[in-house]
This record gives structure tokens, sequence and C-alpha cells, in this order.
């Protein structure tokens, strides 16, 4: 049994900042008993949720599997794309706009691909997350089945890709109305507020506070804030993937994405899929990814240094108790082999950064990209020249540069110059000078491995530390991430369990080198574009 578990949006930092609060059964299990990187790292950009998951599964790089962002412009079909998004399939279980997904976009095998190749498809391997990119992604293209939220009718589903029907079980997991629990309740902290002391003051400025509150502070009272039709309540969030239903109930069960308790209920139908599924216990490795969403959700929404942020990291050591000790039981204990990392970590909110005298600053994308357009109609004359700002990232109209004679070089260096006039901005690299050099370290490497031409754009921004995309801009709250900042690529890697010795290690590591240590603990083939190489600490 091997169980890999992302954890969204977790900086590094979090383990140790609230390991006095920690229980024995969570963190400190994990690290007590198994072995722990201590610099691992990603090494492209954007660092988002949809390159992260892809990378920790196919042990490689958006150069190679093609998820370069969470969405992005296709030029062919003058349209953007959301990573898995796919309208030849059909929703099982929920709406046709939550569950039309796949992972089709995804161009390599993952490493659990490559078990149920190793085991003639016997093994099972199935992937489960609040959002559908954290289940689609590491659950791979062969998969049992992967299953993910749908808020507007509060249950788990999946698409016509992996099943035409829900499992009896995961039927009737979402008739219990789970979501619905956990929403009666006030959002109270675990501990005594005053206890929160390697957290910002409870009522700052820089937090986003839900729709329908007048202050982010606690109590949060959920069951008045899920009582008004369905709304959005991460304004801090783009690209999150799902799309809101007008005729939805009137509760609003998407609310509980942006708090602890969509990692509750994600721990909850993780035990009923390890029960129903009898996972490690069929006489075959089973596989079982999951993905805890919650994190980043009221990350973005309060930023990392809130008590919100604090509050539901101790409940996620709780959760994780939960996995652990149903592990042992299952499985038999010390018998599954665990790895923890996560999609990317996140920046310091930009108004803490100015509360502190601390460097950064927010960039509005509409801004960037309306500044371009700008620029290149004083230039070029009038004319939609720029058709996306994406992935910090523009994408330019070629169609009309060749129309009116316009050499794409010029354009690309054009834009870039346009850009380096802009607030944050302290490179631009152009598309073709990307593909005609080669950086094995520093700012070009980052943007080479994220690079994928058929679907990236002609300029690529880069920003300078602390400063990041606001997407409700000039209005910066919460926190974002995306750069090649420590503060967004520096994760934690740990393993445990079967065949891991306790210990850790401060070498340099990359979050592409996961898949291919998997792979040798199993003795199995890596993933088919895998550009890691095993880890050798963890494997004596």
């Amino acid at each position: 049994m091997v169980v890999g578990i992302v954890v969204d949006q977790m900086r590094y930092d979090y383990i140790y900042r609230y390991w006095n609060k920690y229980p024995a059964g969570g963190f400190r299990r994990l690290l007590g008993q198994g072995f722990s990187y201590e610099s691992c790292h990603y090494n492209y950009v954007p660092t988002y949720t949809g390159p992260g998951h892809a990378s920790v599964y196919t042990g490689t790089t958006p150069a190679v599997h093609g998820i370069i962002g969470n969405n992005w412009w296709v030029r062919e079909e003058g349209r953007e794309t959301y990573v898995t998004e796919d309208k030849t399939v059909q929703a099982v279980g929920g709406t046709e706009a939550a569950g039309q997904m796949s992972p089709r976009h995804l161009l390599a095998t993952t490493i659990t691909d490559e078990l149920r190749l190793a085991t003639n498809f016997q093994a099972k391997t199935i992937g489960l997350s609040m959002k559908d990119r954290g289940s689609i992604l590491p659950a791979g293209h062969s998969a049992t089945a992967a299953y993910w939220y749908d808020g507007t009718n509060g249950a788990f589903i999946s698409s016509t890709f992996y099943q035409p029907a829900l499992p009896d079980w995961v039927t009737k997991f979402n008739a219990a109305g789970h979501a619905a629990e956990y929403l009666a309740k006030p959002w109270n902290t675990l501990l005594p507020l005053a206890d929160y002391t390697e957290s910002s003051p409870d009522d700052v400025p820089w937090e986003g506070a839900y729709k329908g509150e007048s202050k982010p502070v606690f109590p949060h009272d959920l069951p008045t804030l899920a009582a008004g039709a369905p709304a959005s309540v991460q304004p801090a969030l783009k690209n999150s993937g799902e799309t809101r239903n007008p005729q939805a109930p009137t509760q609003n069960l998407d609310l509980i994405r942006s708090t602890p308790f969509g990692n509750s209920l994600t721990t909850d139908f993780a035990l009923e899929a390890l029960r129903q599924e009898q996972m490690g216990q069929r006489g075959v490795t089973d596989f079982l990814a999951i993905s805890f969403s919650s994190t980043d959700y009221v990350g973005h929404q309060f930023g990392p240094n809130s008590i919100e942020a604090e509050d539901t990291y101790l409940r996620l050591d709780r959760e994780l108790a939960r996995l652990l000790d149903a592990l042992d039981q299952q499985v038999g204990k010390g018998q599954a082999l665990v790895f923890l990392t996560a999609d990317h970590a996140a920046a310091h909110a930009v108004g803490f950064n100015q509360a502190h005298r601390l460097p950064g600053g927010g960039v509005g994308p509409s801004v960037m990209r309306d500044s371009v357009q700008r620029a290149l109609t004083r230039q070029y004359g009038p004319g939609q020249w720029v058709l996306s700002y994406e992935n910090q990232q523009v994408y330019l109209n070629r169609q009309l540069l060749r129309k009116k004679n316009i050499d794409l070089a010029k354009a690309q260096q054009d834009v870039a110059a346009a850009l380096l006039t802009l607030p944050g901005v302290t490179q631009a690299l152009t598309a073709l000078d990307l593909q005609r050099a080669h950086w094995s370290e520093g700012l070009g490497m980052y943007q080479e491995n994220g690079f994928f031409a058929p679907r990236s754009g002609d300029v690529l921004t880069v920003l300078a530390p602390g400063w990041l995309e606001a997407y409700a801009y000039p209005v910066v709250k919460g926190t974002t991430h995306g750069s090649s900042g420590a503060y967004d690529t520096h994760v934690p890697l740990l393993f445990w369990g079967w065949g891991v010795k306790h210990g850790e290690s401060a070498a340099a590591v990359r979050i592409v080198d996961i898949a291919p240590t998997i792979a040798r603990f199993l003795h199995i083939q890596e993933p088919s574009g895998c550009s890691g190489v095993p880890l050798v600490e963890v494997l004596r």
C-alpha cells in the first residue's frame, strides 16, 4: 500500500512553526519515525496547483508533462482551457460543469500509471481531493477511479473517463450529507485565541472576509454564511476550476472548501475508500493519492500568518493522525509506504509585508495585459495585439502580426520592453530567446523548465521577490503563489512507513525526485517523462 499526500499550499516552515502545538500522532509521528528532506524545492515556474500535482506524480517538469498552469490559452481554438477540462466525457454524480474532467492534457505517465502497468492493471489506484485537478492528475491516465468535490450538491463526483456510475459506497457516503453537518457549526479555534502566538492578530486589514462577514475574525458563523445562495467565498483565488450552478440548493455547500473542515471531509472519504475498496489487503500493491485542498483556500483568503491558517494546520495534523491510525489497522503497523509533500508554498500577504517594512507588492494581471496592449497599439496601430495574459505570460495575436507583416521576434522584444517599465517587473524573457538557450540554474532554469512551446505564451514575466499577482487589484488581500522564490518553491518532503528508516537530510532535492524514488521502492519503471532521480538516503 502506497499513500501519497499532497498538502495544497504548504510552506516548509509550517512543520516547525507550529511544532509545539502538534500532538504526537500527525506531523510529529511522520518526522519522529520517518525520513525528512529539509531542502526540497520546485525547479520551475509557475508554482501552481495543476503543475505541482503533475510534477510530483510524473517525476518531471511542465516542459515535458505539458501542464503549464491551471489554465492556459489555446491558440488553435482561440480560447482559454482549464487543466483537466474534457468536453468528451460526462459528469458522474454531479453537475456537468464540475464533472467534465479527465487527465487528457497530461502528456506523461504518472507513478500511479506505472504501478498499474507493473501489476498488469491489478493494482487499485485512486485519487481523491476537494479539487478536481488535485485528484485527477495524481491518479493518472489508467486510474481505477478519481473523485473530487462538487459544491453544488455537496458530493464527491467523477466522470465517465473512469466509470459510468458511482460505486454504491460513494453514493451512500454522499447521501449522508457530511458537508452540511460540518457547516452546521461555527468555526471556532481549537485552542484559546490568545494561544495563537505564532500568528498575526485576528483582525488585520490584509485578510479577506467571507462573503456575508463584516470582518475576517473568529468565530466564523458557518451556518449563517452557508445559508445564503451559493457564491464565491474566495475572492483571492482565481482558476479554482469550479463553476457555480445557478439552480443549486440555497445552502452554500461550497463554503466548506474554505474552512479546515474540507480537509476533515477529505479524510472521511479517504478512510471510506480504504475500507470499501479493501486497499492494501488484496495481495497486490495499491496506491491512494490524497490531496488536502482546504489549506490552499484558507491560505489564499487569510494569508500564511493568519490565525485561520494556523488553526487549519493544527486541525490537519489531527486528520493525518486519523489517516495513519487507519493505515496501521487496515494494512498493518508500518506496512504502508507514505510520502507527504506540497504542490507549492506561498508568499506573505502584501499587507503583512508592508506593515513590517518588508519588500513586496501586488500587480494586477488585467493591468499587465492592458498596459502591453496599449504599448503595442501606440507602436503598431489599432488591433487586438494581446489575446491573453495567463501564468505571468503574454499571449500575442500571431495571426494579426502575420497579417500586418510584423516579425514575431521583434514583437516579443517590444512586449518585453513594455513589461520592464511596469512596477514589480524585474525580467521579461521572450519565448524565442528561451528556446535558443539553456540554463542549468538561476531564473532562466525555472522559466525553461516551466515552458512548453505549444501551450506557453510569447513573453514570460519575472516579478521582484515578495511581489505577487492580485486578481482583485488594486485591492490586495490574502496571498498567492507562482514565483521561483523560496517562499513558493520550498516544501516539505517526508517519507514514512514500509522500508523507511528514521533520519533526515539537508541535501538539495527536487520535487521531481519523488516519483523515481517511489519507483525504486516498488522496483517498477519510472514514469515515461521522468527527469528526476531516486533519493538514495531514504532508500538505504
